[in-house]
């Protein structure tokens, strides 16, 4: 933020103090200082909320606004861990399911503590195993 401020880039600086004011909010809300997954959630949090007013906006032929918000949410995935490869879970649950793994439980058992977003391609591997 203080970036922002030093380029006098308006846009950013009030995008990214809000976006430390919401992850103030869920701290109190925690009664702790927020973790890295939780500081992450309030991340797609925002951009989710972005992403929704963007299409609003183009639904009500704003496409500037639209912009503007689509805009903030590349602003935010900067902050965001990349995501892992979709590849590279494929490939674990497809070693889960060699391993033993027949129901969806015990894939995600095994597969989860790798990876956090599993759950549609395990489904659609154990579909073709089957």
């Amino acid at each position: 933020m203080n970036e922002a401020r030093k380029r006098r880039d308006q846009a950013r600086t009030v995008l990214l103090s809000t976006i430390l004011a919401d992850l103030k909010n869920r701290e109190l809300e925690l009664q702790h200082p927020a973790s890295d997954e939780e500081t992450a959630e309030v991340l797609r949090r925002g951009i989710k909320r972005r992403r929704e007013a963007a299409e609003q906006y183009q639904a009500a032929k704003r496409s500037d606004l639209a912009d503007k918000e689509l805009a903030e949410v590349k602003a935010l995935e900067e902050f965001l861990p990349p995501a892992a490869d979709p590849a590279e879970i494929r490939e674990a649950v497809r070693a889960a399911i060699a391993a033993g793994a027949t129901d969806l439980g015990k894939l995600m058992g095994q597969v989860m503590p790798q990876f956090k977003v599993v759950n549609q391609i395990a489904r659609e591997e154990l579909a073709t195993t089957v």
